[in-house]
């Protein structure tokens, strides 16, 4: 069965993922079935084994906008702590279920291998240059002992434990930072319905608000209709013209790609109530993939008129501050860069993930088991970008992270330093 399984994805990943053109010959699959029936053959592929190895084969592909998981009815683990890498050391930032680290610690070797010789051996992993921007999720996994410095200078080793992963909280809330100032904080976009009751709640708030500071330094993404209603605080009153060239696209609109994403967009429609969003979606389904279904990579730049988008913004609040940072991504991207495009509205942290090159993410699910998101759609601006540049939408303002980052919100004192100068 698993297999069978694995050469669906294969299948998938060579023909109906966006970026195959791109990155043909780039995968060893071969490696991986082998592996995959040697494990099955002896009787010790458990559905976490195998999830770990389509992993492994995934990365070969060079996305983080690409991801194989178990299902809801299948537990996840991992090692109840969140790093980010300064020089020569991986800091503790976030702690979930590990109470043996503190806030602040840092690893100094796993396996007694230095970090800057990690960094070397797994950089297919974490595929970034810059150190910030690494994720060590996958990494930390792989090893059994830490070496860790607390914040007073004590060093010790500590086994690495698994557990079962914490469950994600959502948080779209506003509060008053001063007389003259709101902070509002979105963790994702799922969901318009959250956004919109935020909005609501805090309408006379808003209305009377000189400065607005959102905070999508920790934005999972989702959609960026969930933020269409918000769009109107970031932009000064009057119609405002907005460019999203830079989001032109095609969608690789084969057969397979069209039942997942009619499947996906028609199970959507029968939990949605707004009738605005509700006609997009429609729209969405018949114009591009009933309408195209089978004919490959489609531009659909003229027919949607992208470009044309305009927003008619509001006086107040005058200012805007977005804080940003590399764990922002997908619908986060959009959002960030939208918000660039508004003379008001100030971004200020770091570059955001940067994971829309190949997006529109369609989901191919196994029974209870298994699940593979991939990108349907591909910017254009490939074709012309430079190899070497950069991932994510830039900051106007960058604030570099440091390991004081941690205690202390230094890109919310920084907003805060911005604003009053204005």
């Amino acid at each position: 069965m698993h297999t069978k399984i694995f050469q669906e994805i294969v299948n998938i990943m060579h023909y109906d993922y966006a970026g195959y053109i791109d990155k043909k010959g780039w995968d060893h699959p071969k490696h991986y079935e082998d592996k995959i029936q040697e494990f099955e053959s002896k009787g010790e592929l458990t559905p976490t084994l195998f999830s770990e190895i389509v992993q492994d084969y995934l990365l070969d592909f060079k996305d983080p906008h690409l991801f194989f998981n178990l299902r809801d009815s299948q537990k996840e683990y991992d090692n109840g702590f969140r790093l980010r890498r300064y020089e020569d050391k991986l800091y503790v930032t976030t702690r979930t279920n590990e109470n043996r680290f503190k806030q602040g610690d840092a690893i100094l070797s796993l396996d007694e291998i230095p970090v800057l010789e990690l960094v070397e051996k797994h950089q297919r992993e974490l595929m970034e240059t810059k150190a910030e921007r690494e994720d060590w999720r996958k990494v930390i996994s792989k090893y059994n002992v830490a070496e860790v410095i607390d914040t007073k200078g004590n060093i010790r080793s500590l086994e690495l434990k698994e557990y079962e992963k914490a469950a994600y909280k959502a948080q779209h809330t506003i509060e008053r930072i001063d007389t003259n100032t709101l902070l509002m904080t979105l963790s994702d976009f799922w969901d318009h319905a959250p956004i919109d009751d935020l909005l609501e709640k805090y309408r006379d708030d808003l209305a009377n608000t000189k400065n607005l500071i959102i905070d999508v330094r920790l934005n999972l993404g989702g959609s960026d209709h969930s933020f269409n209603n918000l769009q109107k605080f970031l932009f000064p009153s009057g119609v405002n013209k907005i460019d999203l060239s830079y989001y032109n696209m095609k969608v690789n609109c084969t057969n397979t790609n069209a039942d997942l994403m009619i499947h996906s967009i028609e199970e959507e429609l029968q939990k949605m109530e707004d009738s605005e969003y509700r006609e997009e979606l429609k729209q969405w389904k018949e114009e591009t993939w009933e309408k195209h279904r089978g004919m490959g990579f489609v531009n659909l730049n003229k027919e949607n008129a992208i470009e044309e988008y305009e927003i008619t913004g509001l006086d107040i609040p005058k200012n805007v501050v977005v804080l940003a940072d590399n764990y922002c991504g997908s619908a986060g991207d959009i959002f960030v860069y939208l918000c660039k495009q508004s003379p008001k509205v100030t971004v200020l942290g770091r570059p955001t993930m940067g994971v829309n090159d190949y997006s529109n993410l369609s989901v191919k699910q196994w029974e209870d088991q298994f699940e593979l998101m991939y990108a349907t759609s591909r910017l254009d601006q490939l074709d012309t970008r430079k190899p070497d540049a950069e991932q994510g939408i830039k900051p106007d303002v960058y604030i570099p992270w440091t390991p004081e980052h941690i205690n202390k919100d230094i890109d919310l004192e920084e907003a805060m330093k911005l604003l009053q100068g204005k």
